[in-house]
């Protein structure tokens, strides 16, 4: 029986954050973009394998840490156009498997450095391939406890996958850092001031990823437009209008957005699930934010005045730190121990 989510009533927990920025990185760009180009990255030694998925396509995967050993298994979903190479990723997973845990980042088809091999891509609501993941890391090692952690569109990716799942998706608990949870404000708000700088930056990968596989896949019965056209695209909606939608199945962008934005689903979550999120994260407004009576009851919100987008940054200017990832740890310690 398809869910609904009306069919439930329930009011998560909406507290403020612990997190504190300092003197020095008050700004919100600051802390968006000081990890990314300034932060050393940390070492961190890992592998990659491709799973192949049932329609023919495959997704990269990149695994870290003693399976062996760990206390348990980490999935990451990378935010939108990321990879490995992505700082959140890369340091966290490094972070993750210095406390002892092994790791798996799952990078959506067509990214990690690799075109994926059919027209469709990934978006913010595709849960399919993730599902797909799931059952494939069940079954190899049923008994490893497992844990999940998305960023930014991964992060309303896995909160859309949480819901659709209830508890048969296994997962012990789950983490959401910097979510786009309702998808029309953050195609609204990254479109003005300085925030344009980032769409303009995201923007180019997407369009140079698109005619990229437009040189060796025919697109013509797929989309109306062809490669001069995905040149002027311009903004998200532009291209979730008239790339993402008709790809994936969707009438428009509004129906996209409406279908796949994670704030809709917040209700029907069965599993420990903590949301971090900063009010000043220049990719969104606050509209995107639950209120607690749209929250399961296991469902946790820590909202921060600041932090930027999966930026979180704490102490000096010259050994800092990203807040959520000690976070992160402490959350995942303590909802294992309440498993066991």
């Amino acid at each position: 029986m398809p869910f609904e989510a009306n069919q439930v009533e329930a009011k998560g927990l909406v507290v403020k954050s612990d997190f504190s920025a300092p003197w020095w990185a008050k700004n919100k760009h600051v802390q968006t973009m000081f990890p990314r180009f300034l932060q050393k990255r940390p070492p961190l030694h890992y592998r990659r394998e491709d799973l192949c998925l049932p329609d023919g396509d495959f997704v990269n995967l990149v695994w870290a840490g003693n399976l062996d050993e760990a206390k348990a298994l980490v999935l990451m979903f990378h935010g939108l156009e990321g990879s490995i190479t992505s700082h959140y990723c890369h340091d966290t997973m490094a972070s993750l498997v210095q406390h002892g845990y092994a790791v798996v980042l799952m990078h959506f088809r067509g990214c990690g450095g690799r075109p994926n091999r059919l027209p469709r891509a990934y978006h913010s609501g595709e849960t399919a391939d993730a599902s797909y993941l799931l059952s494939y890391l069940q079954a190899k090692w049923p008994t490893l406890p497992k844990l999940a952690i998305g960023f930014s569109l991964g992060g309303n990716m896995l909160l859309k996958l949480l819901a659709e799942q209830g508890q048969a998706c296994g997962l012990n608990a789950a983490i959401a850092v910097s979510a786009p949870m309702q998808l029309a404000e953050c195609a609204k708000s990254i479109s003005r001031g300085f925030s344009r700088i980032y769409q303009a930056y995201l923007m180019r990968s997407m369009r140079n990823n698109l005619l990229r596989k437009m040189q060796t896949i025919d697109y013509s019965g797929l989309l109306t437009i062809g490669p001069k056209d995905v040149q002027r695209l311009e903004n998200f909606r532009q291209f979730d209008e008239h790339v993402t939608a008709p790809l994936h199945g969707f009438v428009d962008a509004d129906d996209y957005y409406q279908r796949c934005s994670a704030l809709g689903f917040l209700r029907l979550i069965r599993v420990p699930t903590l949301i971090l999120h900063a009010k000043d994260d220049p990719f969104m407004n606050e509209n995107v934010l639950p209120r607690a009576d749209e929250m399961a009851t296991c469902v946790r919100l820590e909202l921060s005045d600041k932090g930027g987008h999966c930026g979180f940054l704490h102490g000096t200017p010259w050994r800092p730190k990203i807040w959520f990832q000690q976070r992160s740890h402490a959350f995942f310690t303590e909802n294992l121990a309440l498993s066991q």
